[in-house]
């Protein structure tokens, strides 16, 4: 795996679609570094290879594509780039298709290991997601808003207290903290359950709604 720099916070870039935010606002995208600088494009080949082998398909290159896209990615490897701006140019390279089969995996991919190293100090739980929404925002599946928002939630420490109102990091579950126990787990009720459940705090998010 490559070995990312560690991301240094500055200021959005207002231009790019992953970084919109309101001015008292602090995204993870505005974080500064050189996270591409040790993918070289044999390693990006590498990955699309074994997406090609693992989907039984054919490896190759796009030839109208292909050259571009790499000449622009040996480029972008030297840049200090925000996070966001990393993600969009990944997912640019998506969009550019420079591989016969499976882009998206590709550099989702990439997405995913990106994030992973960026935001170590997350618990696994949170960093799982956290990588899973920069992936499928370089696939095109969510918008940059959401990926903001979501990261930003997942960035989130939060001191939870009894009566909060929290939801499961994919937003499918929704209820009110009943507890704190004393070995750090929190006890929650699920709407319209007389149900209570346990979790750990790195599992759950406010639910702002």
């Amino acid at each position: 795996m490559a070995d990312e720099a560690k991301v240094r916070h500055g200021r959005a870039d207002n231009g790019r679609d992953a970084e919109r935010e309101r001015p008292d606002e602090q995204s993870p995208l505005q974080g500064r570094a050189a996270v591409l600088k040790n993918w070289d494009w044999e390693l990006v080949s590498s990955l699309n290879r074994g997406a090609c082998e693992r989907g039984k398909a054919q490896f190759g290159h796009n030839t109208e594509t292909h050259a571009q896209a790499r000449e622009l990615w040996e480029a972008a490897r030297s840049h200090v780039l925000s996070l966001g701006e990393v993600l969009d140019f990944l997912r640019q390279c998506h969009r550019s298709a420079p591989f016969l089969f499976f882009n998206g995996n590709t550099f989702g991919e990439i997405a995913r290991r990106v994030l992973d190293a960026v935001f170590i100090e997350f618990p696994l739980g949170r960093r799982r997601e956290a990588a899973s929404l920069a992936a499928h925002y370089v696939a095109g599946v969510l918008d940059g808003e959401s990926l903001s928002q979501g990261l930003r939630s997942l960035a989130e420490l939060a001191n939870f207290q009894p009566g909060d109102r929290i939801k499961t990091l994919r937003g499918s579950t929704r209820g009110v903290i009943v507890r704190l126990r004393s070995d750090g787990k929190i006890v929650w009720r699920p709407d319209a359950s007389r149900s209570e459940l346990s979790a750990l705090p790195e599992s759950l998010l406010r639910d702002g709604r």
